[in-house]
């Protein structure tokens, strides 16, 4: 298989792990064969300019939503900054629409669930978002069929996962999802990955 490109879209106010783990697991991931790496993974901002998130950290994203590559995944993290401002951003919520029609696959952590649904995209599906806006999710989005207790929820082309840690959960389940789970790719790739991370335990049981 083809090295695919991960694209985390980034935003003023981003939580930091939401966007930090899933970075982390793509970048380490490699394809067992050749140790090569699996992923191209690329940060994107609106405008490209630098993002301060959650409790000021500073970052400098790769590229904007006019310039970058074609991507396989996205990812959309949540914080603040997803759900009290970007909810609010036309340009946004077009640009996460315009990629759904492109990508393998579009994945949120905790609220960025919330801008997956304001773009129509979790409408008649399963979802899941941070335990503390379940219930926004549910009374802002009714057609939204939320799911409580539940690290993510596979819905195909769209996979949302809980708060914060989740999203590093979700990440390790896209890899085995997408590499299978054969000898050479699979499982192992994404196991490889979570031993190197000492998160051994997504594996356990």
């Amino acid at each position: 298989m083809s090295q695919r490109t991960v694209g985390i879209l980034l935003f003023n106010e981003v939580e930091v792990l939401d966007f930090a783990g899933p970075f982390e697991v793509f970048s380490l991931t490699t394809k067992t064969d050749l140790e090569t790496k699996a992923f191209n993974v690329i940060t994107i901002s609106e405008d490209g300019e630098m993002i301060k998130a959650r409790n000021g950290l500073k970052v400098i994203p790769d590229y904007n939503f006019h310039h970058h590559p074609a991507l396989d995944v996205l990812v959309v993290p949540g914080g603040y900054g997803a759900e009290e401002i970007e909810i609010n951003n036309s340009n946004l919520i077009e640009w996460i629409n315009q990629q759904y029609s492109q990508v393998e696959c579009i994945a949120s952590v905790c609220t960025g669930a919330l801008l997956l649904a304001k773009a129509g995209l979790l409408n008649g599906r399963k979802a899941t978002t941070h335990w503390m806006d379940q219930d926004r999710l549910a009374k802002e989005f009714p057609l939204v069929a939320v799911q409580r207790n539940v690290k993510f929820i596979d819905e195909g082309k769209v996979i949302t996962s809980g708060g914060i840690s989740a999203g590093i959960d979700m990440s390790f389940y896209l890899i085995s999802r997408i590499y299978g789970r054969n000898v050479i790719y699979g499982r192992n790739v994404a196991a490889e990955t979570a031993k190197r991370m000492e998160y051994d335990s997504f594996f356990q049981g």
